[in-house]
């Protein structure tokens, strides 16, 4: 006579959020894995301005005159201006800081890593602008700290910081089950939270 299969137990609600959250440290941490890399090294180059490679920078003056109707009455025509700007020099970047005072009007073009600032005489239309294009490092640098970036890149600044919290969180969550090296690995933790703390405190003087 057959024996029926003893039928399997449910899980317990530990067993299951121990699944839950391997799971959600395993996928978090392959999604984050250019993005742990990205800040990383930038977070590095950033710490050592200093640095010559990658670091040379280009700088050119250019000149021209704005073509009739950029400006009526006191009021600049900033997307004319903008557009001829791009046409005739090529700049690129958000261009943005816009000025007029009396006699001189003034747009800057910004990017990671570039700057193109414009100087225009009111009366003629008569400009003089000074572009600055630096090298890959600062501009690996700009994209870190998100700096002339754009909405869209401070959008992924901000989703791969919650990327990262989930996997820093999950990660531990799945320390806490592991009892044979729970207490020597939250021991290691408390101690490399303590030297930031002080490395921190000592930092702001």
């Amino acid at each position: 006579m057959r024996t029926r299969p003893r039928a399997s137990r449910p899980r317990t609600l530990k067993a299951r959020s121990h699944v839950w959250v391997r799971w959600l440290h395993t996928y978090t941490s392959m999604i984050s894995l250019l993005v742990v890399l990205f800040f990383a090294l930038t977070g590095i180059t950033l710490n050592h301005p200093d640095w010559a490679f990658g670091g040379s920078e280009v700088r050119r003056e250019v000149m021209g005159t704005l073509p009739k109707g950029w400006i009526s009455a006191g009021k600049v025509d900033w997307l004319t201006v903008a557009e001829e700007l791009r046409a005739q020099h090529g700049l690129r970047g958000r261009a943005g800081e816009t000025r007029i005072d009396g006699t001189e009007a003034s747009i800057s073009f910004l990017g990671p890593g570039y700057s193109a600032d414009t100087y225009i005489d009111t009366a003629t239309g008569n400009y003089h602008t000074t572009v600055l294009a630096q090298g890959g490092v600062a501009v690996l640098n700009d994209l870190h700290k998100g700096r002339d970036t754009g909405r869209a890149w401070k959008w992924l600044i901000d989703v791969s910081g919650g990327i990262l919290t989930l996997v820093a969180v999950t990660g531990i969550g799945i320390l806490l089950y592991l009892k044979k090296t729970r207490a020597q690995a939250l021991m290691v933790m408390g101690v490399a939270s303590l030297i930031v703390l002080v490395l921190g405190w000592r930092a702001l003087g």
